[in-house]
């Protein structure tokens, strides 16, 4: 059987009503799939200034290449998603395993499912993994982080004063529209903020029972290699860390036949209902 192409995944749009605004999700699967649906979805976690479109072709490349469906959605205040009027609390990133993905999970029917995070959304994953340890088959972490590192400071830091630029800021405006300046200060004022130099994931990553995929470039400027090592380490379940020489923070993006090689094999052991991924 040969294996299906970007070209025949469907994306499919959708929104999920939550108290505080709605959420806006897409969905990619194989086109003629139908309501069979044999192996658990595969939910997709954005960086700080990320969204749904910001993923790219990444999705559909991973939906053709794992045969399992892959949604992503845009956090409440980001993408397409509406608008919230205060930054979010200090503890955002458990707060949204807590307070967000429930009704993702119940509005989507996610019975069971796998978590992909980049970056902030890697720690939202595995948050996610943890509060609901009996229906997540699997984890995957991509450039996350693990506590308040120096180097991943600094380099907010310094993107920070990057964006005094409007011309910046107007890039970013492209995917959030007037949300820009929220998404910005969502990321840089909770990231740098005094307050958040005590979190940490440590306490979380035990609670993980599943297995988990740690992918990390070696040249991360958000992150040095002490956080993949973590969660591999500290996770309740087998553990895979794998470091891709000659990348950054983004390796879905800069390489991602390599990171969906990594997904798939990792993924093919893990199985709902049999399927695997395509060869």
């Amino acid at each position: 059987m040969s294996r299906p192409r970007a070209s025949d995944i469907q994306p499919r749009d959708v929104w999920v009503d939550h108290p505080q605004g709605r959420i806006f999700a897409r969905e990619w699967s194989l086109a003629g799939a139908g309501a069979h649906r044999p192996a658990s979805p595969i939910v997709l976690f954005h960086d700080s200034l990320g969204c749904v479109e910001l993923w790219r072709d990444f999705p559909a490349e991973l939906s053709a290449a794992s045969g399992r469906r892959v949604i992503a959605y845009d956090r409440l205040g980001f993408g397409r998603s509406d608008a919230r009027a205060a930054l979010p609390a200090l503890d955002f990133i458990a707060e949204e395993a807590r307070e967000y993905f429930p009704a993702v999970r119940e509005q989507l029917g996610l019975e069971r499912f796998v978590v992909f995070g980049h970056s902030v959304g890697g720690g939202m994953a595995v948050n996610c993994a943890a509060a609901f340890a009996g229906a997540c088959d699997a984890l995957i972490t991509e450039s996350a982080q693990v506590f308040p590192e120096d180097l991943t400071l600094s380099s907010i830091a310094e993107a920070k004063g990057q964006f005094v630029d409007e011309s910046q800021l107007q890039r970013l405006a492209r995917y959030h529209g007037d949300k820009a300046r929220w998404v910005l200060d969502a990321w840089t004022e909770s990231w740098l903020h005094p307050g958040f130099a005590a979190w940490s994931l440590k306490s979380v990553l035990p609670q993980v029972r599943c297995p988990v995929l740690a992918i990390h470039g070696m040249h991360d400027e958000y992150g040095t290699r002490v956080h993949p090592e973590m969660i591999g380490e500290l996770s309740a379940g087998p553990a895979q860390v794998a470091i891709l020489p000659d990348t950054f923070h983004v390796p879905h993006r800069e390489r991602p036949e390599a990171v969906i090689e990594l997904v798939c094999g990792f993924l093919e052991p893990v199985r709902q209902g049999g399927a695997v991924c395509a060869p």
